[in-house]
Order: C-alpha cells, then sequence, then structure tokens
C-alpha cells in the first residue's frame, strides 16, 4: 500500500513540472534519430537532426526544447526531447571504413563517438524519463540494451521501451517483451509513422 501511495504522489508531483525533459536511448542505428524527428516535426513544426545508416551519426546530444504533445480531451504534454548518442560496448575506427571513410577520418569518427556514448551516460542526469529504442527485428537481449536498462533503473528513470522498425517482415516484438517483461513497451515504425499515436497515448498515461 505505501509503495502505491508514493508511486502516486510521484506522479502528481511529475505532473506538476513545467517541461518532462524525455531522453531517447538504444543502441546505433536503433531508430532514435528518426522517432525524435517525427515527435518534434508532428508537435513543433521541425526535425530535431540527421539520419544516416552511418552507425554513431549522432555524436553529441541533440535537444529539441518546447515540444508539446496534445492529447485528445485537452491534455498536453510539455517536453524538451533529448536525442542521446547510440550506446555500444566498443567502437572500432575500421567499422567505419565500411562505409567509405578514410583511415584518418574513421579514427576521429570513432573517437567522436566514444565521446558521445560517455555524454549519453552523463546525460542520465538530465532527464524525466526515457524512450528505449530497440531494433524489433533483431535480438533484444544485448549487452547495450541490459546496460542502458540498468543504469536508468538506478537513477529511478522511468521507462518506456519502442520496439522500432515493426514495417519490416522480420520484426518480431514478442523477442523484447519476453526478454524485458518488466517494462511498458510500444511497437512502432518511426518510418512510416506507423502506431506512433499510440506511443503518444503510452507516454501520456505514464508520464
Amino acid at each position: 500500500m505505501l509503495g502505491k501511495i508514493i508511486e502516486w504522489l510521484r506522479k502528481k508531483l511529475f505532473r506538476k513540472r513545467k517541461s518532462i525533459a524525455l531522453g531517447l536511448y538504444g543502441a546505433t542505428n536503433a531508430g532514435k534519430t528518426t522517432l525524435a524527428n517525427r515527435i518534434c516535426i508532428d508537435w513543433s513544426g521541425e526535425p530535431l537532426g540527421a539520419v544516416s545508416v552511418i552507425p554513431h551519426e549522432t555524436r553529441l546530444v541533440q535537444k529539441k526544447e518546447h515540444v508539446v504533445i496534445k492529447m485528445k480531451g485537452g491534455m498536453t504534454i510539455p517536453m524538451t526531447i533529448l536525442d542521446m548518442p547510440g550506446i555500444a560496448v566498443k567502437v572500432d575506427y575500421r567499422d567505419f571504413m565500411e562505409f567509405g571513410l578514410g583511415e584518418k577520418e574513421a579514427k576521429a569518427r570513432a573517437k567522436e563517438a566514444t565521446r558521445g556514448i560517455i555524454e549519453a551516460i552523463k546525460g542520465l542526469a538530465d532527464v524525466d524519463a526515457a524512450l528505449v529504442m530497440m531494433d524489433a527485428s533483431e535480438d533484444p537481449y544485448t549487452q547495450v540494451n541490459i546496460t542502458i536498462l540498468g543504469n536508468l533503473e538506478a537513477k529511478s528513470v522511468p521507462v518506456i521501451l519502442v520496439a522500432n522498425k515493426i514495417d519490416l517482415p522480420t520484426a518480431n516484438m514478442l523477442r523484447i517483451r519476453e526478454a524485458f517483461p518488466q517494462y511498458p513497451m510500444v511497437g512502432i515504425s518511426a518510418v512510416t509513422g506507423e502506431n506512433v499515436e499510440k506511443l503518444y497515448e503510452t507516454i501520456a498515461a505514464k508520464f
């Protein structure tokens, strides 16, 4: 009973914030920036950052303030969207060379990516809630995902799992639910916009 009372108080206090800092976390190329852009375009009319097939394209925390999600019934959720650099357990400059980058540029990119990962972890101190993006077409039970969720849990940051890329024929949301059943989850396609409205409803209910 005490736990329920504390949770109710937390939600009441949380809703009094002028703006929720919402961090988007996940492995490289999980679709964080694509979703961040869709949220920002839907509710502010402007995208947030560049998207690329090259891993670690987002190497600095990208921020968009004054994003207000408007729900049916007049409910509004003011947010600051924080698109975090992709998390990885290691960064190898040779991976960038596979995308046509020269060795010198690839090594510089790898250093920037490593700094970005550090910044993403430091950014945990600045977020009120988090969307953890996972590629629904891949095995979700990875060291990266476990590390992200472990760090967020240690900071008591509320989490919604976002099973992205459900438009792909190999997508399997059940694997994510089975791997991490303790978190609410929404399946979407950040590229096509499929089920993104459901994500907004879940954000409104959770945060």
